[in-house]
């Protein structure tokens, strides 16, 4: 049995997620870079978190090709590379571990 793939709608709820991870990944990956060294054992976790980020775009490029071989009447760029307002928004606790329910980040 050949399996057929995402629909175009889960494309795109799956595109929106991982843009916004990526996004919030990033934004991370800045803050390590200000608080520790560029080299050195100290810089292992900004490494880390840039080949995440990577990672995660080598997967997006792929699932890029796989909308459109899947859907080309619908596919877009836009399906997995959304613009900033279409990307899904990454959530935290307000205190980690004893908050009541998630709010946006940085609030």
């Amino acid at each position: 049995m050949t399996k057929r793939g995402l629909p175009h709608s889960e494309h795109l709820r799956l595109g929106q997620i991982l843009s916004g991870v990526r996004a919030q990944l990033h934004h991370e990956w800045v803050a390590l870079l200000s608080a520790y060294p560029r080299t050195g054992e100290r810089a292992l976790p900004a490494k880390h978190l840039e080949a995440a980020w990577e990672a995660l775009d080598a997967a997006r490029k792929e699932l890029e090709h796989l909308v459109y071989q899947e859907h080309p009447e619908v596919a877009e760029v836009y399906d997995y590379f959304p613009y900033e307002e279409h990307r899904a928004e990454v959530r935290v606790p307000m205190k980690p571990g004893s908050s009541r329910g998630p709010v946006p980040f940085g609030e």
